[in-house]
């Protein structure tokens, strides 16, 4: 069993994620989750971010008197959504050295679905090196189970206890209990990543510490504020606030909203908490001090109560205290969450082809 956790202490776990270069097989197959559904908006962003003057890609009614008959998906985009999803079972890679081949095999369009599937070719120990060569082909398959891409390429994995982050020796990473697997086995062999622990596996008491750190950008919390028409000068103008609160600004930013603090902090629960139906509550939410762009931040869950649902059979109540510490380990941001979520065997998971 590959654990997508380490043991930390006895109820404390750490997010881990990817595998090591020594546990990397010629012929197995990986599947990737989550899925992502493209938008035409996404297509357009692609092509105008990049200067891309193939019409065909954002002018449809030109793209209506094509074959297509719609705007095609840019193909690099594709790419970038296939690779992109395999970074889990990938992440303790150094880099991709080379692709050999990437074939389009189906066009895609807005709409569209789009889930990787990595089956490793070949492994090649490089001798007096702190990484492995390990030689894959990555497939982007559609919601209806089509092959729209095959790239072919080679990728530098670390070694055991070499990688900078997952190669801490005093961690236990070899966890057998199922509930810390990162991978589910399917029928015909392959191994499905999965997406959280379930209501009867998550025991009070528990501390899970995800990963990685998160860092809000200069431009990522002035974006959210204006997005959110939280449009005061404190949140959306540099050089307003550090006229006025010069002793308060860090590096010229202006601080990140409170909103999109506490929400970017709850998404770094999310690959534990996978098995969430739905949040129905928060309390005690305490804000120690504002937040400024830059600043690296980390999240704990705290399990701390349990119970069964009295009108969904299907589900169960757990009740959470998430953390955010920031780089001297002081807590930042603190609140209590009642959640929904998913038992053993039931849920979308598997008509959803998760």
């Amino acid at each position: 069993m590959f654990s997508a956790y380490a043991k930390i202490n006895q109820n404390t776990y750490r997010e881990t994620f990817g595998l090591d270069f020594e546990q990397f097989e010629k012929g197995q197959v990986f599947r990737h989750r989550p899925g992502i559904t493209i938008s035409q908006q996404d297509n357009v962003d692609e092509a105008t971010d990049t200067m891309n003057s193939a019409q065909l890609h954002y002018d449809e009614h030109y793209a209506s008197q094509t074959e297509w008959g719609h705007c095609l998906g840019v193909s690099t985009m594709t790419l970038q959504k296939i690779i992109g999803s395999s970074w889990k079972t990938f992440a303790r890679k150094d880099r991709i050295v080379e692709f050999t081949n990437i074939a389009m095999t189906k066009p895609v369009f807005g709409g569209d679905t789009l889930y990787g599937e990595s089956e490793v070719l070949a492994v090649e120990n490089l001798e007096d090196s702190e990484c492995g060569l390990v030689t894959v082909q990555t497939r982007g398959v559609n919601q209806r189970g089509e092959v729209v891409t095959k790239v072919n390429y080679n990728i530098r994995i670390y070694k055991k206890g070499r990688h900078p982050y997952y190669g801490q020796s005093e961690l236990n990473y070899d966890l057998t209990d199922e509930k810390f697997s990162a991978y589910k086995l399917e029928e015909d062999g392959a191994l499905k990543e999965t997406v959280g622990i379930y209501y009867e596996d998550l025991l009070p008491g528990e501390v899970y510490q995800h990963a990685a750190y998160k860092i809000v950008r200069p431009e990522e919390a002035i974006e959210h504020a204006q997005r959110s028409m939280e449009w005061s000068p404190k949140y959306v103008d540099p050089i307003y606030y550090n006229e006025f609160f010069p002793e308060q600004g860090k590096n010229g930013h202006c601080p990140v909203t409170e909103a999109y603090w506490m929400g970017a902090m709850t998404a770094c629960t999310t690959r534990a908490l996978g098995r969430v139906v739905a949040n129905l509550a928060w309390t005690d939410m305490k804000l120690h001090r504002e937040l400024f762009p830059g600043e690296k931040l980390s999240v704990t869950s705290e399990i701390i109560d349990k119970r069964e649902s009295n009108s969904r059979p299907d589900q169960g109540i757990v009740t959470v205290i998430t953390r955010a510490y920031d780089q001297d380990a002081n807590v930042v941001l603190s609140f209590n969450r009642t959640l929904l979520v998913y038992r053993k065997g039931k849920g979308p998971y598997d008509k959803a082809g998760y």
